[in-house]
């Protein structure tokens, strides 16, 4: 976190430091505006580039195994185990009905027995203790 900060500070602090170049430079006439703006372009081209490259950067993941065992002791059927999946996703009750082609209904008591089941009371705590538990 101290480092983007830090990272961010500098930037504003070039372009600021920029700014009043080019202004200096226009008020004296050593320099056009056109080439002002246009290097003031360039400088934010660049910095956006290289704030792109360090956002869109792969996200180191630590992929651990399923706990198979877990899911025995649990009980949690192979469609639970299909909706907790799909609920780790992001997708609603209404999408995974359609994903799995079962009705909103049997998707309800699904979630409801998941919950149960990883003694949880809403969908993303349910998806925490998984994790937790490395089932998913």
């Amino acid at each position: 976190m101290k480092k983007t900060i830090f990272v961010f500070s500098a930037l504003i602090i070039a372009l600021l430091v920029l700014f009043q170049i080019s202004k200096y430079s226009i008020i004296s006439g050593g320099i056009k505006t056109e080439l002002v703006i246009t290097s003031i372009a360039v400088v934010a081209f660049f910095i956006g580039a290289i704030i792109n490259k360090k956002a869109i950067k792969p996200s180191e993941e630590t992929t651990s195994e399923i706990n198979h065992q877990k899911i025995k002791e649990l009980e949690i059927t192979s469609r639970e185990y299909e909706v907790l999946a799909l609920i780790a996703k992001g997708f609603s009750n209404k999408e995974i009905a359609a994903t799995l082609f079962l009705s909103k209904s049997t998707i309800k008591t699904h979630v409801s027995n998941l919950l149960n089941k990883l003694n949880a009371k809403r969908r993303t705590q349910a998806i925490q203790i998984a994790k937790e538990l490395e089932i998913i």
